[in-house]
């Protein structure tokens, strides 16, 4: 019989030469799952323990940052931050909101763990912009007009806050209006916005009713302000009034298109 031929021998040698075959997955033996299993236990179980039950991630201090007026202990006894506990237990929110109730003068508070064994407190306090007189005392009011602190000394430079009565039945009917808070609201809002050179000379922010707020300067001078509204254009009225009449006594910008200035 004739031997095969050339070509015959290639074609069998393309089919043998084909792809090979997939190979098969082989699952992970049983051995191996159970030790990767227990090394996964062990580790969890380690660090719960070192979070929870080890000596080396407690708290141990407890460190106070932005204080002015409060005292880094007032903050700390306030706090009650657990020392001795796991850092990792310690509820930082709780703690801003005892620090926030205790210590009304806390306008706004960071508690932050501080690895491995620390607890920062960082405090925002906040500012008085107008003092309202109780008895012999003074109720520190801040921008927001909250009423935040009783002082027996009036911080320098905070002028005084004063609803005085215009004329009869004046006064009340405002209070019925508006109630208290509002008009100290607004009070409050006028104080915002006096020119710096001359909110450091205000002594006191009169309120007769919304639309009738006044300003007691200095060497007896008096600026009619109106509402709290428009205070930016009533700001660069006053400045602009004050230069252009500087020994006049009496300035009116509670129309801030229509000032006027008397006395001198």
């Amino acid at each position: 019989m004739a031997g095969s031929t050339t070509a015959e021998r290639g074609e069998r040698r393309q089919e043998s030469s084909g792809p090979p075959p997939a190979r098969k997955f082989t699952p992970p033996r049983l051995r191996t799952i159970i030790i990767l299993a227990v090394a996964l236990v062990l580790l969890a179980t380690g660090s719960v323990w070192l979070l929870y039950g080890s000596q080396w991630l407690r708290v141990e201090r407890v460190s106070v940052s932005g204080t002015r007026v409060l005292t880094s202990a007032q903050v700390r006894e306030a706090a009650d931050v657990p020392v001795g506990s796991p850092l990792i237990s310690v509820d930082t929110e709780v703690i801003e909101a005892r620090l926030r109730r205790k210590l009304p003068r806390i306008d706004a508070v960071d508690v932050v763990r501080s690895w491995p064994h620390g607890i920062r407190l960082k405090v925002v306090e906040r500012t008085p912009v107008l003092l309202v007189q109780k008895d012999r005392n003074f109720v520190e009011v801040d921008e927001e007009g909250v009423r935040f602190a009783t002082v027996s000394r009036a911080p320098k430079g905070v002028p005084a806050l004063e609803l005085t009565l215009s004329r009869p039945g004046s006064r009340a009917a405002s209070l019925r209006r508006f109630g208290e808070d509002r008009l100290v609201r607004e009070a409050v809002r006028v104080a915002g916005a006096i020119p710096a050179a001359v909110a450091r000379d205000t002594r006191t922010v009169k309120v007769r009713s919304y639309d009738d707020i006044s300003l007691e300067l200095g060497g007896g001078r008096t600026v009619a302000w109106g509402s709290g509204e428009k205070g930016s254009a009533k700001a660069r009225t006053l400045t602009a009034l004050m230069k252009a009449s500087p020994d006049a006594r009496h300035f009116d910008v509670s129309v801030p298109t229509a000032p006027a200035s008397s006395g001198s």
